[in-house]
């Protein structure tokens, strides 16, 4: 059986079963904030339980590092959603120690891309384009460094409304102890 024939089988189980009863809730989060965090698996559960946080209580955008990397790119627009649209009215930034972005080396990913196939044309078409790919992909090298970067992206875009308080942290994705990075009550 292939993992999305798993999938698909549990799932029909778990409507049938009406399971998702436990989680209904709307679509406005209950503790009123929006959060950017990383897509890293060890805080799939930890970051929700070190933060009291339950189904519903809070909007979650993930990506590789928590980061902002451009300002009218997709992770911006999901926070400006989440505030215009869906009653977020703090922003929550949380990175995390051990993180893999930090690891990150360009030229080995592309060459690990043209080892499964990417082109050396696909790749001099890009960069023709004005794609910079070895710089799309670069990691960062402090966890609290980029995470004081995205806050001061979404704080200073010209969209974002300058009530809203920004803050920054970072997790430790052993023991979920949070430490403050950026506080933006008094910005």
């Amino acid at each position: 059986m292939t993992l999305l024939n798993e999938i698909l089988t549990y799932n029909e189980q778990f409507v049938e079963e009406k399971q998702y009863e436990a989680y209904t809730t709307t679509k406005f989060p209950n503790k009123k904030m929006v959060i950017l965090t990383c897509m890293d698996t060890r805080l799939v559960e930890l970051l929700p339980k070190a933060m009291n946080l339950k189904n519903g209580d809070v909007k979650i955008v993930k990506n590789a590092g928590a980061s902002v990397n451009h300002p009218f790119g997709s992770v911006m627009r999901s926070i400006l959603v989440a505030i215009y649209e869906l009653q977020a009215h703090e922003v929550l930034v949380i990175g995390h120690h051990d993180c893999g972005m930090t690891k990150v080396n360009s030229p080995d990913t592309i060459k690990k891309m043209r080892d499964r196939g990417v082109s050396d044309q696909t790749l001099e078409t890009l960069n023709y384009s004005g794609i910079n790919v070895e710089q799309w992909l670069k990691g960062f090298d402090s966890v609290e460094e980029n995470v004081k970067n995205s806050v001061d992206m979404i704080r200073n875009h010209p969209l974002m409304d300058k009530k809203v308080p920004v803050h920054g942290l970072v997790i430790d994705p052993e023991t979920g102890k949070l430490d403050l990075i950026k506080e933006g009550y008094n910005f």
